[in-house]
């Protein structure tokens, strides 16, 4: 294998050392098992920007106009990173409003950084909502031309509390083999790159609106 492979994480909720970042720990000790470097940045409880559509970012291909709020590092590390796993809290039936926005804009002016990593959502409910915002993450990386990494179930764990979160077994045993399953994606990636197999060469994007 050429390089050491990593995975950024992104700790979508307001507390650092909450029950989402317990469910993202748990991929980050599995990940090490399989030699695979992790980081995992939490955005924090500041506020942030809704992208506002400016469209600054396309016409230079640069980062968001907005650069006080630490998005575009995240785009920075996710330059270097060969996978990508997004963890939030689930907020009335969705991802975290702050997630959201980060999300927004960090694909909005760097999705062309995240084509063909895989990528993966984890949620951390205390009873429901996580499937709704599974697909509500999971749409990110599907208009990003990225691989979705599956589990055994749907990546969730339950409960209110970190200690909570570690009871729930077979939550803690989805990220696990969530982990498994991103390390082996990157690995054949990676043997694909050794082999001399390029990435696709794609037409060019069509654009169409309904009323014409």
């Amino acid at each position: 294998m050429s390089k050491k492979l990593s995975v950024l994480m992104i700790n979508g909720s307001p507390h650092e050392k909450g029950c989402t970042y317990t469910a993202l720990s748990e991929i980050a000790a599995e990940l090490a098992k399989h030699d695979i470097d992790s980081e995992i940045v939490h955005i924090g409880n500041k506020p942030y920007r809704g992208c506002m559509g400016c469209g600054v970012c396309r016409k230079t291909n640069g980062p968001c106009a907005f650069g006080d709020d630490g998005i575009n590092d995240i785009v920075e590390k996710a330059k270097n990173a060969d996978g990508l796993i997004v963890g939030s809290p689930v907020h009335y039936a969705a991802a975290s409003g702050a997630l959201t926005c980060v999300l927004d804009r960090v694909f909005y002016s760097g999705g062309k950084n995240f084509a063909y990593k895989p990528g993966a959502a984890i949620l951390s409910c205390r009873r429901g909502g996580a499937t709704a915002s599974l697909d509500q993450l999971n749409k990110y990386f599907l208009i990003n031309k990225m691989p979705v990494v599956s589990s055994q179930y749907w990546n969730m764990v339950h409960g209110n509390t970190p200690d909570e979160v570690k009871q729930d077994l077979e939550g803690m045993q989805t990220m696990r083999t969530l982990a498994i399953n991103m390390a082996w994606l990157l690995k054949c990636i990676e043997a694909g790159k050794d082999a001399g197999i390029e990435i696709p060469t794609l037409e060019k994007p069509l654009r169409t609106n309904f009323i014409r």
